[in-house]
């Protein structure tokens, strides 16, 4: 059966997918909305006191925490089919209970900062995943800038209480080598600081393409921030004010590379719209990155297009795109030779232990992955079989068997499937469109 319609994505998201071989893509889809600029352009809106107008936002697991999280805090938020509406508070109320964050590490890391600026006590919390990923960190440069906050268990991970009251400013050191998320969320709160606020990494930041996002997301909404040359310092001014502003999301390049590497595995040619040439996601390395494989990219203002032949393995850094690191995986299992990917590290502490999960799963569809330390060394030209697969509730997991999957030897099972809800809920109707033969059961 080709094609899924909205009651078996509705059953399917319930249950699982099989997906068959398919030997030839085609058409046009348009990318997903950005998750990380949904984030952050909701939290922004609910700092400042006015109306902001978020067009498109993504709707998902995800997105819905936050917007559970800035409501908790004060907001007023009104959805429509098209836009969110966020009437923001310029002093964010204490939260009337717990503050649920779901699965979205995001939020947490967030709103943590955030809740210091309410008068009350917060708590915050998640579902069983969320609370084993790191938030230490964080709190211990909240404490440097004059915040009360603990783990509730002294783990170092959620729940997380925060006495609120203020943040007094200063300097704040944080590690750049595990989350960029606490940079944000840091970021996030100081322009409400008594003083001004230094953030000083004491490694160099990985992933930083996304605090350039949210550094872009504070400018739209007037919030000055200063960065060194070498981006191991941010400097924010005390004193400022949070401006209503209007947001259109744009595409999100880390949901479209998924669709992106359908095309490259099958030999297809498909089209992804709603992609900006000029984004700042770091993500956008799927284009270079499929060229460099040896796919044909043609890349637009808005849209990318992918064509593609015999792959080529490659080598890569992954310390700045971690987030590619599963799709560029399956296309290396697809590869004339071998695909090496360096500084995979933080994948351990991801939705699952990414690296294992990666090689149990796509090792049992036949490929062949060896993780040296922190490098993953794929090898080229494995028969990739039809299997039931286990994404380990990681949305990433997910996405990247479903796209092993295309080149199959038999149909494969991905089970779970409701973890996509995470970041790409649309995944598989999207999948549907371009012309893979799939079913929910």
């Amino acid at each position: 059966m080709t094609g899924i319609g909205q009651a078996d994505q509705d059953d399917c998201l319930l249950n699982e997918v099989v997906i068959d071989p398919s030997s030839k893509l085609g058409g046009i889809v348009k990318a997903s909305p950005s998750k990380a600029y949904t984030h952050r352009s909701l939290i922004a809106a609910s700092l400042s006191c006015g109306r902001s107008r978020i067009s498109e936002p993504l709707v998902s697991d995800d997105s819905e925490a936050t917007l559970g999280a800035v409501r908790a805090y004060g907001a007023f938020v009104q959805q429509d089919e098209e836009a969110w509406t966020v009437t923001g508070r310029s002093s964010p109320v204490t939260p009337e209970d717990v503050v649920d964050c779901g699965e979205s590490a995001a939020t947490i890391r967030f709103m943590t900062p955030v809740a210091a600026l309410a008068p009350g006590i917060s708590v915050l919390t998640g579902r069983p995943q969320l609370k084993r990923r790191p938030i230490g960190p964080l709190l211990q440069a909240m404490k440097e800038l004059g915040v009360t906050c603990y783990t509730a268990r002294g783990d170092g991970c959620p729940p997380v209480i925060v006495f609120g009251g203020g943040i007094a400013g200063g300097r704040a050191f944080l590690p750049g080598d595990i989350s960029s998320q606490f940079v944000s969320g840091l970021l996030f709160a100081s322009p409400m600081a008594q003083s001004g606020v230094v953030v000083s990494l004491t490694s160099p930041l990985e992933s930083r393409h996304y605090v350039d996002m949210t550094v872009d997301v504070l400018k739209h909404h007037g919030i000055e921030v200063e960065t060194n040359a070498d981006f191991r310092e941010y400097h924010v001014g005390a004193g400022q004010t949070y401006k209503p502003r209007d947001w259109k999301i744009p595409g999100d390049y880390s949901s479209a590379a998924f669709i992106l590497a359908g095309a490259a595995v099958t030999g297809s040619k498909v089209r992804v719209t709603n992609l900006n040439k000029r984004s700042l996601q770091g993500d956008r390395a799927i284009v270079e990155i499929l060229a460099k494989m040896n796919a044909k990219v043609h890349v637009s203002e808005d849209s990318v297009e992918v064509t593609g032949g015999p792959l080529s393995g490659i080598e890569l850094d992954a310390d700045q795109i971690p987030d590619l690191v599963p799709v560029v995986t399956v296309l290396g299992c697809y590869a004339k030779v071998k695909t090496v990917i360096h500084k995979t590290h933080r994948l351990r502490i991801k939705e699952s232990d990414r690296l294992s999960s990666l090689t149990s799963e796509l090792g049992r569809m036949g490929a062949s992955i060896q993780l040296v330390d922190d490098t993953l060394i794929v090898k080229g030209g494995s028969r990739i079989k039809g299997m039931v697969i286990d994404p380990h509730g990681d949305h990433r997991i997910a996405m990247a068997c479903s796209i092993a999957a295309l080149g199959a030897d038999g149909a494969t099972t991905i089970r779970d499937t409701q973890c996509i809800n995470k970041s790409y809920p649309a995944f598989y109707e999207d999948l549907a469109r371009v012309g893979v033969s799939l079913h929910g059961r």
